[in-house]
């Protein structure tokens, strides 16, 4: 039987010609997708030669998420026209009949039947016992929970023991470990976003992202670890860590696992199941009291599913390697979430005077002159996303005579804050280099106590 590569590889680009030439530049484990809807005016025959036939084609209805505006029967007659130029693969919706004109070409084209099920259904066990006529089949469904990737681990084993090619997954920031796992579960093949093209579909990670985290390369013992907490996608925790897991040989896997309250990534934890995890907001402080331990914390780990939680708040060694180079004196503290609760407890044990300052509990800028801080720490969440605003400016700007240095917890963007700190000339400390030093404490625990 002719298996489809790893990566399908849905051709997104805004033009033709940047399509094809991403086409030509895809490595070997891939094979594009040719939507017809998404270039509905050019002719197929020229398309389907321009990626010298090896391609999968569909033309997928607006109910689908597709682009095509005309009926169904011009939509099924266009990839009729399609299946003419003989590509290597059609795909064909999972209810429908094969039409006479396609059955023809079945001696040298392969039939991958597929459906998008609405958000709320989950009838995969169902339609793998009423399978239609095909080569290759793929499901694909809807995340509301993490912990409903696992629901799709059963049928991809299934279908694995019985020599069946299926890709099963959800869709959403939440399925991403379906799209991932698709090797290690069962899966033969998976979707992914073009690298110089918008993703066709929500969760869909980059080819050489996929690539990069050897997604191809796993295999069913591997164990799972990721940054749990939302948002996540941001996150350079996979970056940082999988190149590590790599060159230890270890066999493991590290993912981002969006989930937004304790109660999901407890369910998460056990049903997936997740052997090492970064918590990040919103459950350094709410998730480890579910689990028996003391918080907050950033990192857990265990050797087995079943075996118990060990656990460290790496945010915490980092900030004590650092603030020792610091000058010394009071530090006015912004924010009083979990990182900032980590921070807090360091500057106790190291003595230093102290301000802390959130919206719950505000402090006046009289109250910040008369600290007359040395420093400033910004735990907040402000500068996760580009437009947001410097945290609490009017604090800041009664701190400014007496400050020296600032330090950052957030990462993600060159924030207002970071450029703030950088204008007035102060000593900074950014998100990025506490995320280096409390991520390689984090990698160590990983790789020593997860998995055999």
């Amino acid at each position: 039987m002719t298996l489809l590569p790893f990566y399908v590889v849905p051709l997104t680009q805004a033009t033709w010609d940047e399509a094809l030439e991403s086409a030509r530049n895809l490595p070997s484990e891939t094979i594009p997708e040719l939507r017809l809807d998404l270039f509905p005016d050019l002719d197929p025959e020229e398309m389907i030669r321009g990626l010298k036939r090896q391609c999968v084609v569909t033309n997928r209805r607006a109910s689908e998420g597709g682009r095509w505006a005309g009926s169904e029967g011009e939509r099924l007659a266009h990839l009729l026209l399609a299946a003419d130029c003989r590509p290597a693969w059609i795909d064909l919706e999972w209810e429908l009949a094969i039409p006479e004109a396609l059955q023809a070409h079945r001696s040298h084209i392969r039939l991958l039947r597929s459906v998008h099920v609405p958000p709320g259904v989950f009838d995969l066990e169902a339609r793998l016992q009423a399978l239609p006529d095909g080569d290759a089949y793929k499901w694909v469904g809807h995340a509301e929970a993490l912990s409903d990737n696992a629901r799709i681990k059963p049928s991809l084993a299934w279908a694995r023991d019985r020599g069946l090619q299926l890709s099963a997954f959800l869709m959403g920031p939440k399925g991403i470990p379906s799209r991932c796992l698709q090797g290690v579960w069962g899966g033969t093949f998976t979707y992914a976003a073009p690298d110089d093209g918008p993703p066709a579909a929500p969760g869909q990670v980059p080819v050489a992202t996929m690539k990069a985290w050897r997604l191809h390369k796993l295999n069913r013992h591997c164990g799972l670890c990721g940054v749990l907490g939302s948002p996540v996608l941001h996150s350079k925790g996979p970056a940082f860590h999988n190149p590590r897991f790599q060159a230890s040989l270890k066999d493991l896997v590290y993912l981002p696992l969006d989930c937004g309250t304790a109660a999901e990534a407890l369910a998460a934890l056990d049903r997936l199941p997740i052997l090492g995890a970064s918590l990040t907001a919103p459950l350094k402080a709410t998730l480890p009291p579910l689990l028996g331990l003391q918080g907050p914390l950033n990192t857990l780990w265990r050797r087995a599913p079943g075996q118990p939680w060990q656990s460290a708040n790496t945010d915490a060694s980092a900030l004590r390697e650092t603030l020792p180079g610091l000058a010394p004196g009071p530090v006015l503290l912004l924010g009083r979430g979990g990182v900032a609760q980590t921070t807090l407890q360091v500057l106790v044990e190291q003595q230093r005077p102290w301000l802390m300052a959130s919206r719950t509990e505000p402090s006046s800028p009289a109250e910040v002159a008369q600290l007359a801080p040395v420093g400033v720490i910004q735990a907040t969440s402000l500068g996760m996303q580009p437009e947001d605003p410097m945290p609490f400016p009017e604090l800041l700007a009664a701190a400014q005579p007496s400050l020296g240095w600032a330090m950052e917890w957030i990462y993600k963007e060159d924030t207002a804050f970071a450029r703030w700190a950088r204008e007035l000339g102060l000593t900074l400390v950014e998100g990025g280099a506490l995320f280096e030093a409390q991520a390689m404490a984090q990698s160590k625990a990983f790789i020593g106590g997860c998995g055999e």
